[in-house]
């Protein structure tokens, strides 16, 4: 279960490292949209365009629908739920240890 959850972590942080792939995914946030319609502001090929398409797809952060000859791609609304319980469980962890270093540091003060 933990490496089904690393994996699924890697896998969404990497695809938000590029940030044509997050340029991607604020355009769909907007509405859905065809891989054309995605490449055309971007300075790269369409090939380019549907490789980042495919990682993110890969990642779980979009889906495709095939509409007759057209591919619609949406922004999937649980796509990253789990990396956002991580960055949530990471900050908890350590403001916990934050504030403990705090009043430690306070303690040797008032001495």
């Amino acid at each position: 279960m933990v490496a089904v959850q690393a994996e699924v972590l890697d896998r969404a942080y990497g695809a938000l490292a590029d940030p044509t792939r997050r340029a991607i995914l604020m355009r769909l946030a907007e509405k859905e949209a065809r891989i054309s319609d995605l490449a055309e502001p971007l300075p790269m090929s369409f090939a380019g365009v549907s490789r980042h398409v495919g990682v993110l797809e890969a990642a779980g952060l979009i889906e495709r629908e095939i509409r007759g000859r057209e591919h619609w791609l949406s922004l999937r609304s649980d796509a990253l739920e789990s990396a956002e319980q991580w960055l949530h469980n990471q900050r908890e962890f350590w403001a916990i240890r934050a504030d403990a270093l705090a009043a430690r540091l306070e303690q040797r003060e008032s001495r």
